[in-house]
């Protein structure tokens, strides 16, 4: 075969190739067109769920902040007695305790509601809770503290809030469940929360609900288990008034 045919076959078959190229073109473009496109909204879809949720988490971190700020705010101190011309209050602080605790406790809730599935959002409601305690609302504060539980899933506030809600109940002289809620903390290996403070808790309950025994073998459970523990000497104060 001489090389003037041999070159003119090989430029047939790459016209060849070129033309079933084109008509494989022509016949998937528009699912090729699709595919890209679908991608395309696809990656514009993650890019906005991310910088939505960039934006929601630093909106809630603010609100959080804000209302840390009020609950850390100092409380200006009573004037002495027969003092003409009180000192003027220093900025940002409150005239008493109560004042403050209410001022923090709306930011808490706000904050709370604003972004309720956020890691601050749930935090804002815990320190809404505590707030509720500190200012004797005891009702609304077992409310939040039971939506931090069923919002917080496996984190940390959701074992905070159990514990904040055990607290309250031995408060309220209902030993048993809290004390149900503190054996269920303090045996739990994957708790977050330092098991020797919870032990604490269930002795001085098992205390005061006149289970002794109870409460002996849990304060010696902390001196035993944990020597080191800052709980350790008040568990032996403990251990040696149950005994006098």
């Amino acid at each position: 075969m001489k090389s003037t045919e041999r070159h003119r076959l090989k430029e047939n078959e790459v016209a060849y190739t070129v033309l079933r190229a084109r008509e494989g073109l022509e016949t998937y473009r528009k699912p090729i067109i699709a595919g890209i496109l679908a991608v395309a909204l696809l990656v514009a879809a993650v890019v906005g769920v991310v910088l939505w949720r960039q934006r929601v988490d630093t909106n809630a971190r603010a609100l959080l902040a804000e209302a840390m700020a009020v609950a850390d705010a100092p409380v200006a101190a009573p004037p002495a007695p027969g003092t003409a011309n009180p000192p003027a209050p220093q900025p940002g602080s409150y005239p008493t305790e109560k004042a403050k605790n209410e001022a923090a406790l709306q930011k808490f809730i706000v904050a709370a509601d604003a972004h309720p599935a956020s890691t601050s959002g749930i935090a804002a409601r815990y320190h809404a809770a505590a707030t509720l305690v500190a200012l004797g609302r005891t009702k609304e504060a077992l409310q939040r503290y039971q939506e931090v539980v069923d919002r917080a899933g496996a984190s940390i506030y959701a074992d905070m809030a159990k514990l904040g809600i055990a607290n309250v109940q031995a408060a309220a002289g209902q030993y048993d469940t809290a004390i149900n809620t503190y054996k269920e903390l303090s045996s739990r290996k994957d708790s977050p929360l330092p098991v020797d403070g919870v032990l604490m808790q269930l002795g001085r309950t098992y205390a005061q609900a006149g289970k002794g025994g109870d409460a002996r073998q849990t304060f010696k459970r902390i001196v035993d288990e944990f020597p080191q523990s800052p709980y350790a000497s008040l568990a032996t104060r403990e251990l040696e008034q149950i005994k006098g």
